[in-house]
């Protein structure tokens, strides 16, 4: 069927839409990046030259239209500069998350036939070198950085500087060749390969298109404004389909500048840095936050805490008249602004909020609870929905039009049903092209009648706001019968300062139970100010106080919920989980069936 042409300022592909812009903007700052703890800029020249060297080289190489190379790398300006490189030449670009182990790296590598690979340094090099003999594929590694290999030597391996070398000797050769190429990309051809976290079974690649993601960039402007001068921190991996809209396409239509966070430990260190105008995270940021601050009541004297409390009350009853639709009286006005000139403001300086007009939550359900704390405290927290299969953003909610416990209205130019089981389903410009080289795979993801099946249930209000209430494979049906959804009882319960994460238990079961991972920094605070004594994290977790202090929380969530949906029992897990642990996606989402597995014992204990 003939595909009407979705265009941005008259380009139809990202990369046009990119060259243009970098001729456009030229000596503007496009990035920033830490170097030796100063921030350095680099401009959208920079941006072009480099990614014209990296895409000649490339053809050099003889890596030919439609084939994947693969990116590891932490999130930083060279990720672009490949992205960009390789996708001008149409070649299909895939990152690879960098906690991804040797044998994972194998099987993208042998899944996506790439024959390139750029890896960041000697960490991630050695996945390649220890995995080598199963990845015959795999023709050239290219390494960003030659810390600590002054004196390796493989012929397989090249460093980044030699590549790029390479790409200005091809640009001499052949002037016009980066240009030429760049045009012949078409709107139905793959902009990037963006392989699922895989919370269930092997990662799939999915193809998403210039057509997507240009649908994308054509209504964002239509749903949150961008201005040209906005500062951006990009710290999620760049692999993850939510960030590589917010930070690498979204800034090419807009002209934002992005910052690069140093690590994912050092996010809020450098949010006060930068202090950004939107920033999009996980719900695991924003609670990370929100406990910050109340580590900071409590350690904040009588006065201090009285303030506190006081801003934080005429916080909430401004912002629940606010979501309610009700004026806001001129007392209350006026209280407010003391409130905020006092407390509140220098909490968001504070906390690198400053600047935010509006702050976004993505990748996993939120408690509304948080978000309304966040409107307190007078920065926006607004929550969206979409998912890898929909190259990005499905519903949103709106700065103006947040209806709190919902994910937002479906984006224009989009559509939306419930199917008669409940699951999301939707159609229109952003669906995906499949996924690469799993026709069978593909196929199960759409209906008869071609709409994207999102495995996601939910409901749409009368208002045309969308609620998730979980995942299908999620919903616990217990030995009576009753079906529950868990993710709105775990958003719950993080909603507390010192719950990090929580899986709900009771498939099959005659109650439901729950498995606790305990905040680090709040629970060793409590235990301090306490003298409860304990030497790791593991005799934390068995301490009394902190079990009947978890077990208060459960207590409290409980009343919100009926009988059949209260947690009956619960174990706290012993172990600090980061994403380099299997039980953890790279967005920091728990995956529930993998902990089922692994703390059987604590769960066979409960029943």
């Amino acid at each position: 069927m003939e595909m009407t042409p979705i265009t941005v300022e008259g380009h139809d592909t990202v990369v046009k839409l990119w060259a243009a812009q970098c001729a456009r903007y030229g000596k503007r700052t496009a990035h920033r990046e830490k170097e030796l703890g100063v921030w350095q800029s680099y401009s959208w020249a920079d941006y072009y030259d480099h990614a014209k060297r990296i895409g000649l080289a490339l053809l050099k190489l003889g890596v030919q239209k439609g084939e994947p190379v693969l990116i590891l790398a932490e999130d930083r300006r060279e990720w672009l500069y490949c992205d960009l490189g390789a996708a001008s030449i149409g070649a299909i670009p895939a990152g690879v998350y960098t906690t991804d182990s040797a044998g994972q790296l194998t099987y993208l590598a042998q899944d996506s036939g790439a024959r390139v690979l750029f890896v960041e340094n000697d960490e991630q090099l050695d996945k390649f070198l220890e995995a080598r003999g199963d990845m015959p594929g795999l023709e050239h590694v290219v390494v960003l950085d030659r810390d600590g290999l002054a004196t390796f030597d493989d012929p397989q391996v090249m460093f980044f500087d030699d590549f790029l070398a390479m790409g200005e000797a091809e640009a001499k050769a052949h002037p016009t060749r980066f240009e030429d190429t760049l045009k012949t990309v078409q709107p139905e051809d793959p902009r990037m390969l963006i392989y699922t976290s895989g919370t269930t079974g092997p990662p799939k690649g999915a193809i998403i298109t210039h057509r997507n993601i240009m649908f994308q960039l054509e209504v964002g402007p239509k749903v949150l404004a961008y201005n040209e001068d906005d500062e951006l921190l990009c710290f999620l991996p760049l692999c993850h389909v939510l960030e590589r809209l917010v930070s690498v396409e979204s800034p090419i239509a807009t002209g934002t500048t992005v910052n690069f966070a140093e690590s994912p430990e050092t996010v809020f260190d450098n949010l006060q840095e930068v202090s950004p105008h939107s920033f999009t995270g996980v719900p695991r940021i924003w609670e990370k936050i929100y406990s910050r601050v109340t580590i900071l009541r409590s350690e904040a004297g009588w006065i201090g805490g009285k303030a506190f409390d006081w801003a934080f009350r005429v916080g909430t009853k401004r912002a629940t008249l606010l979501e309610t639709g009700k004026p806001v009286g001129a007392g209350l006005a006026l209280q407010h602004k003391l409130a905020d000139f006092f407390v509140l403001s220098n909490l968001r300086r504070m906390l690198g909020l400053s600047r935010a007009r509006r702050v976004t939550s993505g990748a996993a359900p939120i408690s509304p609870e948080l978000i309304r704390w966040f409107y307190a405290l007078g920065t926006p927290l607004i929550e969206g929905y979409g998912m890898t299969e929909g190259s990005g953003v499905t519903t949103i909610n709106l700065p103006e039009d947040n209806v709190i416990g919902t994910v937002g209205k479906v984006v224009p130019g989009m559509e939306l049903r419930i199917s008669d089981e409940g699951e999301i389903q939707y159609s229109g410009p952003s669906v995906f092209a499949g996924y690469w080289n799993k026709p069978e795979k593909t196929a199960e993801t759409f209906t008869d009648d071609g709409w994207l099946r999102t495995g996601d249930v939910g409901r749409i209000g009368n208002d045309g706001s969308l609620t998730i209430t979980g995942r299908i494979k999620d919903i616990i049906i217990t030995a009576g019968g009753k079906n529950i959804t868990p993710a709105e009882i775990e958003s719950r319960l993080k909603f507390s300062p010192y719950i990090s994460d929580a899986v709900v238990i009771g498939d099959k079961r005659k109650y439901l139970s729950c498995l606790i991972m305990i905040d680090q920094e709040n629970v060793e605070k409590f235990a301090q100010d306490r003298q409860i004594p304990f030497s790791d994290f593991a005799s934390l977790t068995r301490a009394s106080e902190v079990r009947e202090l978890i077990g208060e929380v459960v207590r409290d969530t409980n009343k919100e919920f009926a009988q059949v949906e209260q947690i009956k029992d619960f174990r706290l897990i012993d172990i600090l989980l980061t994403a380099e642990d299997e039980e953890l996606t790279p967005t920091m989402k728990l995956k529930r069936s993998f902990v089922e597995k692994q703390h059987i014992a604590l769960i066979d204990d409960m029943y």
